[in-house]
């Protein structure tokens, strides 16, 4: 039996399955950040600015908050409004749709509701490109930013040819409360706002993972609830402990669990658990598919 049949038989015999999302798994669906689509999409700021890449853009120091938004809008639309290359969240979902399931990711580009997953079983733990927050903040709050991101968009559109990367002043977004500037919703410091949405998310994923990982007995103590799949996709090395290191952790402490990763170029786990793991080396998308037809 191969690795993708093998986990194609522990994903139908599991009670319950905890995905844990990483950058690789947007990269298998087509949301490079270099390369022909950076090129295609940014050349105008590759030639005024000298960029590589849209994630290192993003620390770049802009004199101007016109200026800024002018990339940052670009950089939200083509990775959070526009469809997927490639249907590796559909396949993700097919697999899934009959299972107990909930996702914890890193990933802010929203491509887990884009594809229909149920959004109460979605935990986005660094943010989200579609909303705005208060950049100091003065307040715990944020606001979608479709409109105001697709109307920089098309100002870009008319202008793309001329000299002046930056949009107009009055579409810059300024805090309802304080006036301020606004900024995205990406976990990079202190800043980072974590609102009631992002609450009420994360007290749904601790509750799934105590309903799942172990039951109290009338004696006090605690046995495993049935056979979880702890299923890493795509994780990198800059947010481990999001929920690689956990899922190491709980796979360890139950029996009845099984630790799961697929990852082009970094996939691994730990010599306890080797006999309950299974670990391919390899493009996620395909894979799924796969095991879609298995």
């Amino acid at each position: 039996m191969t690795e993708i049949e093998k986990l194609r038989k522990t994903l139908c015999e599991a009670d319950a399955v905890v995905v844990g999302a990483g950058a690789g798994l947007s990269t298998a669906a087509g949301f490079t950040y270099s390369g022909e689509r950076f090129q295609q999409h940014f050349a105008d700021f590759i030639r005024q600015y000298g960029f590589t890449d849209m994630y290192s853009a993003g620390f770049y120091p802009f004199p101007t908050e016109e200026e800024k938004w002018a990339y940052w809008s670009r950089h939200i639309y083509y990775n959070r409004y526009v469809p997927a290359p490639k249907p590796v969240y559909d396949n993700l979902l097919k697999l899934l749709k009959d299972k107990d399931y909930f996702v914890i990711t890193t990933n802010v580009d929203h491509q887990f509701q884009k594809a229909g997953f149920d959004k109460k079983r979605l935990f986005y733990t660094q943010g989200d490109y579609g909303l705005f927050q208060c950049a100091k903040p003065c307040h715990q709050k944020t606001y979608d930013n479709e409109e105001t991101i697709r109307k920089m968009i098309a100002v870009q559109v008319e202008t793309r040819h001329g000299t002046s990367l930056q949009i107009p002043s009055e579409l810059v977004p300024r805090c309802p409360v304080c006036g301020g500037p606004m900024k995205v919703n990406l976990r990079a410091d202190e800043t980072f706002v974590e609102d009631e949405g992002w609450h009420a998310a994360s007290e749904r994923y601790e509750d799934f993972i105590r309903r799942h990982l172990n039951v109290e007995t009338r004696h006090g103590t605690s046995l495993p609830n049935g056979k979880i799949l702890f299923l890493d996709l795509g994780s990198g090395g800059n947010t481990p402990v999001i929920f690689k290191i956990p899922f190491i952790r709980w796979t360890m402490q139950n029996p009845n669990a099984t630790y799961a990763t697929i990852n082009l170029g970094e996939a691994f786990t730990v010599d306890q658990i080797k006999d309950r793991s299974i670990v391919i080396d390899g493009d996620i998308g395909e894979v799924l598919e796969r095991m879609l037809n298995c």
